[in-house]
């Protein structure tokens, strides 16, 4: 493909010029309509390019001039591109027509030559009729002409005719070819002069045409196996490459130019032997060299003799192209082959890049072969990717099984991020050891990977990659103690086992491995690929929305760990390990049915809840370093997984609005305190506005229920302030910090903004 050479746009108005996309674009109507008004003036005899660049960049400066050049050169490009692939669509039935054309037409020139000699044949016959007629009434005259005709001296012609086969044996014989071809072309001028003259009577023009005739054959089969010759020169088979050309049998003449490099080609071949021991890459630029080579010879030669005549360069393309494919075979089965069953990638590029590099450089000279190439390529350096990204896999999995999930620098003799010293030791991953071993055997694919990109295999490494590290948070889910019963995240995992991550530090330590991963670590190792293939022009636009696509499916990837994450502890807090509800409707309803007065606290679930946020966030502080955002969205998530659990609850709402028992006074009171508990330690830190939209939403739904019995809640629960100190009293007793004044916030939360609204609107809102 044609790389473009600025992705920066033209004004519309500058030139006559249209981009590639609007001309797509103008399928039909106005559009299609003014692009061939404007193409219009090019098709025009008396087009004047000068005057036509000139009228269009009269106005532009400089800059402007340079953009318009660099369009104008990356349009010949692409162009020079489509007409390339057209041409190859249909290139087949294209070579068989112009070889059968060929023939034809080599046929048509034998049948004149059988015609012509024919016709001479009856017109000599005629003559010879006549002759004799005549020759019964005219005895006497016919001996005085004898007569006369034994004193003449015999004509310079006729003496010429009967010296010209020994003269043509001998210039054959010492192999003057170009003397004997003009003797040729001088014997069939003599012929035609002396039969429109009368100079030579009809035997001797015919056996003058018999002579040159015969000649010719000689002289051909004489070039054709001197042609055929190992020893001959390359300067000496063009020159008979062009002396059978010249004796009008010019397909032969290149069929023959064809064989004989092709006949050098395979003696030079003999001497490349693949080795076991040897490097596949040596190989591969050895036999490289060889092909490649006689290729430009041979499509030196074709033009040298026979131009750029479209049935000849038909021809060369066909016998190149089997040339190309016969290289490619043999690299794949001597070079690739080994390569791609033990996942040499590495090896499997290069032997492709060195390849390419010869192929390219017949490019500049009209012939690509790199399709060729590519198509028997492909399926071998794609089996190698698979197998080097398995490798990763496997050797990725074995670790997790015994993997401790404590994270920790880059142990020695696994690949550094960046080098250590007391100043780097800071940008240094702390990761688990499988982590670890991942993301060193990411930066060797990566490098190993790197000539994909321009292979235009960039895409497959890539697609690869997303999948492994996939695969790669599998294994992390299936380590969460919970996983055991979650069937959809053991999908895929086979029979491989996993050390589970029994505490929370260590199950935040799965956390941190992906989210580093994904955010960090993969990306950065991307770019550096990519910056190793620069692109410029709309391949870099496009090649930029391929990078964001790719890292939002990283993200998606550590979102799965996250929610299964959240799931579990939620899970944990709402469920007792018999499956009993800790959340219940009972809770609140049982409470206007005891006669002793309630402790007034949050209930105890969503003091867990707290705490666990609590105790997470501190131990994320040290595991997400530069990370804080992703730590305080998981413990917002965890917040939001617990509460929407409630908000959805069917069985707790059907007890509440529905129930025998109606929610009381005393009820309404706790779960109000709850949801108010759960605002005020959440806010800037654990709670979202969407969450908090939702609590909202759920004290709405209790309030509604409540005032279905007749009693108006404004006038049974207490004062805001009394809900504040309450919530206020439990947070600080829980997190061992001292109470923020009633309206304050965290200062450095990096959320801070996250809820706006006072705990003293939330009645207002539900009263509304």
């Amino acid at each position: 493909m044609a790389s473009a050479k600025s992705s920066r746009s033209r004004p519309a108005g500058h030139s006559g010029v249209f981009p590639v996309n609007a001309a797509a674009g103008a399928g039909g109507g106005d559009g299609g309509v003014q692009l061939a008004d404007k193409l219009k003036i090019f098709k025009t005899d008396n087009f004047d390019p000068d005057a036509y660049v000139q009228s269009k960049c009269r106005t532009m400066d400089e800059k402007e001039i340079r953009h318009l050049c660099s369009y104008l050169q990356d349009l010949k490009k692409a162009s020079a591109e489509e007409m390339r692939r057209s041409v190859y669509a249909n290139y087949a039935a294209f070579i068989r027509t112009s070889k059968e054309i060929s023939d034809l037409e080599g046929e048509l020139l034998s049948v004149r030559n059988l015609l012509s000699t024919q016709s001479a044949l009856i017109h000599g016959l005629s003559e010879g009729v006549q002759i004799d007629s005549l020759s019964t009434g005219l005895e006497g005259s016919a001996e005085q002409d004898i007569s006369t005709v034994e004193d003449q001296e015999p004509s310079e012609i006729w003496k010429w005719s009967t010296d010209f086969p020994d003269m043509l044996d001998v210039l054959l014989a010492e192999r003057r070819v170009d003397e004997a071809l003009d003797a040729l072309d001088e014997a069939e001028q003599i012929a035609a002069d002396a039969k429109q003259k009368g100079t030579l009577n009809t035997a001797d023009i015919l056996a003058l045409k018999r002579a040159i005739s015969e000649n010719r054959q000689k002289l051909a089969d004489q070039l054709a196996e001197a042609a055929c010759q190992s020893s001959t020169c390359g300067v000496e088979l063009r020159a008979a490459a062009s002396a059978l050309k010249r004796l009008g049998d010019g397909p032969r003449a290149h069929s023959l130019l064809l064989s004989a490099h092709n006949q050098r080609l395979q003696l030079n071949m003999q001497t490349i032997q693949p080795s076991s021991t040897s490097y596949g890459g040596a190989y591969t630029a050895s036999l490289a060299q060889q092909v490649f080579r006689v290729i430009a010879q041979a499509l030196s030669d074709s033009a040298e003799v026979f131009g750029d005549e479209p049935a000849y360069m038909s021809e060369l393309v066909t016998w190149a192209t089997k040339q190309a494919m016969s290289f490619s075979l043999l690299v794949k089965r001597h070079a690739l082959a080994s390569c791609a069953a033990g996942g040499g990638l590495r090896a499997a590029a290069e032997c492709v890049k060195i390849a390419l590099g010869y192929s390219e450089l017949l490019e500049a000279r009209g012939l690509s072969l790199s399709a060729v190439l590519m198509k028997q390529f492909r399926p071998s350096v794609e089996q190698a990717l698979d197998s080097n990204l398995r490798r990763i896999e496997e050797s990725t999995a074995a670790l997790a099984a015994a993997d401790d999930w404590v994270l920790t620098y880059p142990p020695t003799g696994i690949r550094p991020f960046a080098r250590s010293s007391a100043g780097s030791l800071a940008l240094q991953p702390k990761l688990s050891s499988s982590a670890h071993r991942f993301n060193s055997m990411v930066q060797d694919f990566f490098e190993d990977v790197g000539p994909l990109v321009s292979l235009q295999l960039g895409g497959s490494a890539m697609d690869g990659l997303l999948k492994i590290f996939d695969s790669y948070v599998n294994l992390l889910i299936s380590a969460l103690p919970g996983s055991v019963d979650d069937e959809v995240n053991l999908e895929g995992l086979g029979n491989k086992v996993v050390r589970m991550a029994e505490t929370e530090e260590q199950q935040l330590a799965l956390l941190a491995n992906a989210s580093l991963l994904a955010e960090e670590l993969l990306p950065r190792a991307a770019m550096k690929l990519y910056s190793m293939n620069p692109v410029r022009g709309p391949d870099r636009q496009n090649r930029a929305a391929e990078q964001r696509e790719w890292k939002r499916k990283l993200h998606r990837t550590v979102d799965k760990l996250r929610d299964s994450f959240c799931r579990q502890h939620a899970l944990d807090l709402i469920f007792t390990d018999d499956g009993d509800s800790h959340l219940t409707a009972d809770m609140y309803i049982n409470m206007d049915n005891t006669v002793e007065d309630p402790e007034w606290v949050p209930s105890l679930i969503f003091q867990e809840l707290y705490g666990k946020l609590n105790k997470m966030a501190s131990i994320a502080a040290d595991m997400f370093v530069g990370r804080e955002r992703f730590s305080t969205l998981l413990m917002m998530r965890l917040t939001e997984t617990v509460m929407l659990w409630l908000s959805e609850d069917q069985s707790f709402w059907e007890e509440i609005e529905d129930g025998p028992r109606a929610l009381g006074p005393l009820g309404l009171q706790q779960f109000y305190l709850d949801m108010q508990f759960v605002i005020l330690f959440g806010q800037g830190r654990f709670l979202s506005r969407h969450v908090h939209q939702v609590i909202l939403n759920i004290i709405d739904r209790a309030m509604a229920a409540f005032s279905a019995t007749g009693m108006d809640p404004d006038r049974v629960l207490p004062s805001d302030d009394w809900f504040i100190d309450v919530a206020q009293e439990t947070i600080s007793r829980i997190s061992g910090k001292p109470r923020v004044a009633n309206g304050e916030r965290e200062v450095n939360s990096p959320t801070a903004s996250v809820s706006a609204q006072s705990v003293s609107s939330v009645r207002s809102h539900s009263s509304s």
